[in-house]
């Protein structure tokens, strides 16, 4: 039995009508950047993520880069951030001239750990980007009130995390910036690349509006130096669409992994579910021995697995210039060596989702 990390396909054909008429109304249109259909994506993701204003991006990434810029966060400017995440989360610091700085991560949740930052900071800290990653929400409350502490800026990056919350807030929209990505495998995926920046703050807003489109708010008048960065209709009409949907997927991926975890937790480890911190499973990751091994024992059996991430940011050959060694983010590299993501998606069914977990449990057993 085959069952894939992602079914695009198969969630294609619950909203295919909607989508083909929505593309063919941009098309018949004319008018293809910064439209209607845009404006009532941005409209529409902002209410649902509890958020005064949503800015469509060309990216996820492009959300974090314009992010920092909107902040005016450059050379001689350091920020905090998790070792442990996509690569794009330290990149776009670095690209701005600004100096990453690492913090180790909680075991459980694998997120950013609040009781590391305060050694991290010094009077070249101007922000805090927290990563709420795999779905998982990170300690907002104890990060903020670190950040509100030393006068520190936090961009949330929630590129994994669309419609989770943390103490009944949607993330997103509790730090000063909220960033997304609609890369085609996110919980909400285009077809293709596109992003979202939301924010609360009205000046915040104005000046992202006027960065994504080459700092320019009066055509080929230039206030500032911006980017080419602008979510085009045609991605803004399917996010439009499966914009409607999410909750039901969200509600699946969540039935699924505690499937999993009713199965799995008394011989892996598994995602936590911290009180007040809701996950909603953009990945099921768990740890394991002898991960190479499992992994390829699935694949034999037809079944998909991912590693998110192998190498810790401070370990990449691009950062050698930070001065990291191994040994500094012992959680991170350990959780590295560990981490392996199984198939979960709103399609899966019930039989493929029985064929993991016995494939999984047989091995385990095998290799007590």
């Amino acid at each position: 039995m085959q069952v894939p990390m992602l079914d695009l396909k198969g969630e294609l054909e619950l909203f295919k009508e909607p989508i083909v008429n929505n593309i063919a109304e941009v098309v018949h249109s004319g008018a293809y950047i910064l439209g209607e259909k845009g404006e009532q994506f941005e409209k529409q993701v902002a209410e649902y993520l509890h958020a005064s204003y949503g800015l469509g991006v060309g990216s996820g990434t492009d959300a974090l880069q314009l992010s920092l810029k909107a902040l005016d966060i450059g050379p001689g400017d350091e920020v905090i951030t998790t070792p442990f995440t996509f690569f794009a989360t330290g990149e776009v610091i670095a690209q701005e001239g600004a100096k990453p700085v690492f913090v180790d991560i909680e075991a459980d949740t694998y997120n950013l750990d609040p009781s590391k930052i305060e050694e991290a900071i010094t009077e070249k800290t101007k922000a805090i980007i927290v990563v709420h990653l795999y779905g998982q929400t990170a300690n907002m409350k104890d990060i903020m009130t670190i950040a509100n502490k030393y006068n520190l800026r936090v961009i949330e990056d929630a590129c994994q995390a669309i419609g989770s919350e943390y103490e009944g807030e949607r993330v997103g929209a509790i730090g000063d910036l909220g960033c997304f990505s609609f890369f085609p495998t996110k919980n909400l995926g285009a077809f293709g690349d596109a992003g979202l920046v939301v924010t609360n703050n009205k000046a915040m807003s104005e000046k992202i509006r006027i960065l994504r489109n080459h700092g320019s708010e009066v055509k080929y008048h230039h206030s500032m130096t911006g980017m080419n960065s602008r979510l085009d209709e045609l991605q803004a009409a399917i996010l439009l669409v499966k914009l409607a949907y999410l909750d039901t997927f969200l509600a699946n991926r969540k039935k699924i992994a505690s499937n999993y975890t009713e199965h799995f937790q008394n011989i892996v480890k598994c995602p936590p579910i911290v009180e007040g911190r809701e996950h909603t499973f953009h990945q099921y990751c768990i740890e394991v021995e002898h991960r190479e091994e499992l992994a390829d024992q699935l694949k034999r059996k037809g079944i998909a697995t991912a590693i998110y991430y192998p190498i810790p940011l401070h370990l990449q050959p691009v950062f050698q210039y930070l001065g990291y060694k191994e040994g500094d983010f012992p959680v991170a590299e350990q959780v590295a060596k560990r981490i392996l993501a199984l198939p979960i998606h709103p399609m899966l069914t019930e039989k493929q989702q029985n064929h993991v977990i016995s494939s999984v449990t047989s091995f385990i057993n095998d290799n007590k």
